[in-house]
């Protein structure tokens, strides 16, 4: 579990960093893939970098439930991309499908683990 948790986590991070460089200094890529400069590109850079602050800050810490909720609103979000982009040959549409489904696999190993715990905990208590 934990290495799972841990490779949705990087993966965030890795992909975040250079998104986030990209749209603070107006990289030339940024523009085919997120468009010009505007009010929505700021949000979603100030979306992108609360994600990859929060994804580092949980590489530091041993509990997955508490990961669990970052990964859950980022597949949410990854998985409704196509249909709010209109495409799904978007670069940006893509890797999020992409990371979607290492985030879900991870969410899903978070939880069975959950459960075996709480089912030990049962047969215990």
């Amino acid at each position: 579990m934990q290495k799972m948790t841990m490779a949705s986590l990087l993966v965030n991070v890795v992909v975040l960093i250079p998104v986030c460089v990209g749209l603070l200094v107006d990289a030339s890529w940024v523009g085919d893939v997120y468009g010009t400069v505007s009010a929505a590109r700021g949000i979603l850079l100030s979306v992108y970098s609360a994600i990859l602050v929060v994804s580092l800050g949980l590489l530091f810490t041993r509990e997955p439930m508490l990961v669990a909720p970052l990964l859950l609103v980022q597949v949410l979000y990854k998985l409704t991309t196509p249909f709010t982009v209109g495409s799904f040959v978007n670069p940006v549409v893509i890797s999020n499908l992409v990371i979607a489904a290492l985030h879900l696999t991870t969410l899903g190993v978070i939880l069975s683990a959950r459960r075996r715990s709480a089912a030990r905990s049962d047969a215990t208590g």
